[in-house]
């Protein structure tokens, strides 16, 4: 699946809704937009069923590694593999 469009519209919970709708098992977004949802709290994703995913990427910038550990911890339930980056 792909999705084109501002992630907050029309609410700021859409990409977690379409991951629940859909099943979505793989999901690679911006290091920005985590960096964002982290800023708009847990509770969002945390209202989803987010136990289809199975791939969690970044893409884009590099990412930091308190966003990759938000990222794999909060969405993908902290069962992915995968260490976060080393800090330079």
């Amino acid at each position: 699946m792909i999705y084109e469009g501002t992630p907050d519209t029309p609410h700021k919970a859409r990409m977690w809704e379409i991951v629940a709708k859909y099943g979505v098992t793989q999901l690679y977004t911006a290091p920005t937009l985590i960096r964002t949802c982290m800023k708009w709290g847990r509770e969002l994703p945390d209202g989803y069923d987010l136990s289809s995913l199975r791939v969690l990427g970044t893409v884009g910038e590099a990412i930091n590694p308190e966003a990759w550990l938000w990222f794999r911890d909060v969405i993908g339930a902290n069962k992915g593999p995968g260490q976060p980056p080393k800090k330079e």
